[in-house]
């Protein structure tokens, strides 16, 4: 991890490249996944039959796509007891905390109208779950309990499964949070088989989860012809700390976040040189000590920067412009800058609050926005799942009482048809 000081001149240059993070994988990703799109709209099964071999290195045919139910029964007796137990109760974790999102149907009388909402689900979506370099049941929950907190009524999961494995874990995660079919396939021509449909998979309504760039890229382009959550990519995790702030503490966390793969974003910004300096030695150290050492050490020396700012004010004006997925205030006193931050998929405040709790066991949702886009976007959550169509019912006295106003508008704008609707209740 690089160290560079706000007074370097290096320094506006490094801010521009994680700012324009989003951005990096150039045209050569958005024509590679064009192609994919294009072929699986077109060929349907076969051609995603082609690309699980190409990339996963599977032969699959499409009646082979689908995990069956005896598959996932399976699943339990190849995982222990206390597993099982963990993921229920991040269930029980996750669904109650959606539970306390859920908005319902309302209506209000206004001057002789009766004016409301109606909050409805979703009829299906397709949630797409990482697999290639780490298994995420946790992602499984986070994407699918909310669903059917919502009450969608098909909730449809892919995955890539490289070499044809099948992780028990996503599985029995799968099974607890109540998925209705589970595809091992994954990649760019999963994407486009939800966004599509073929002859074995139905199309969705709308697409949700992270994915590496492909995946992500995939998504934006397929906005339109199917909904989806946002644009999700690499994970990544900004720390901003003072001097009060554990070495150790920071350096960990970092760690989490940068083992997750290669294009992981671990970053810093701190007030204290020598904090920084120790950071970057405790990462060095505790890095020896994690299993994924490699893609630690290619994700820190690619992505991870360590900022040095001269006040709280400047990092906190930092973390705005960088607009992180997870943000860290290992700070005295977190909660006096929670008002101060504009941008940020979720925050973590106190020392006894890694990124880790949330990622499995805290409840809030850990799908969130990535590469800055969490300057318009907002973690998932149960209005995800649902579409809200709004109820208009006039009496004629309340009609009678705003037939002018719509006339003199109508009017502005030239569109006299508009008036003439309203005047045809009164002949």
């Amino acid at each position: 991890m690089k160290v560079i000081a706000s007074t370097d001149r290096a320094f506006k240059g490094a801010l521009k490249r994680v700012t324009s993070r989003s951005n990096l994988q150039g045209g050569g990703v958005e024509n590679s996944v064009r192609t994919i799109l294009k072929a699986v709209e077109r060929g349907g099964d076969s051609a995603v039959s082609r690309y699980t071999k190409k990339f996963d290195r599977v032969s699959l045919k499409a009646a082979q796509f689908r995990i069956s139910p005896e598959q996932v029964k399976e699943a339990y007796y190849q995982i222990r007891k206390e597993e099982g137990d963990a993921l229920r109760y991040a269930a029980q974790r996750i669904m109650a905390f959606h539970e306390r999102q859920r908005t319902k149907t309302w209506m209000c009388q206004d001057g002789g109208a009766t004016l409301g909402q109606v909050v409805m689900p979703l009829d299906s979506v397709g949630l797409y779950v990482p697999g290639g370099k780490a298994t995420y049941p946790s992602s499984v929950l986070m994407s699918a309990i909310p669903a059917k907190v919502a009450g969608v009524k098909r909730v449809v999961m892919c995955t890539p499964m490289p070499k044809g494995g099948i992780s028990p874990y996503l599985l029995v995660a799968a099974d607890i949070a109540g998925v209705d079919e589970v595809y091992r396939i994954g990649g760019v021509q999963a994407i486009a088989a939800l966004a599509h449909g073929t002859k074995t998979i139905a199309r969705v309504d709308k697409i949700i989860g992270p994915g590496n760039h492909y995946v992500a890229t995939a998504k934006r382009l397929m906005y339109g012809t199917v909904a989806i959550d946002m644009v999700a990519g690499p994970s990544e995790l900004l720390v901003v700390a003072d001097e009060t702030a554990t070495p150790a503490h920071v350096a960990a966390d970092l760690l989490a976040e940068a083992e997750h793969d290669e294009e992981a974003q671990a970053y810093l910004v701190t007030t204290s040189e020598r904090l920084a300096k120790e950071v970057v030695r405790q990462l060095g150290e505790q890095r020896k000590r994690c299993s994924r050492d490699k893609i630690l050490a290619k994700s820190l020396a690619k992505h991870g920067v360590a900022f040095v700012v001269k006040t709280m004010e400047e990092a906190i004006e930092l973390a705005n412009e960088i607009a992180p997925e997870h943000l860290t205030l290992a700070v005295d006193q977190p909660f006096d800058y929670l008002e101060k931050v504009r941008h940020a998929g979720a925050l973590f405040l106190g020392r006894y609050t890694p990124p880790a709790v949330a990622d499995y066991v805290a409840g809030p949702n850990h799908i969130l926005p990535t590469g800055g886009t969490a300057r318009f976007f907002s973690a998932l959550s149960f209005d995800d799942y649902v579409k809200k169509s709004n109820i208009i019912a006039y009496t004629k006295e309340g009609l009678t009482k705003v037939k002018d106003h719509i006339a003199r508008i109508s009017q502005m704008e030239g569109l006299d048809a508009h008036a003439k609707s309203v005047e045809s209740r009164y002949s």
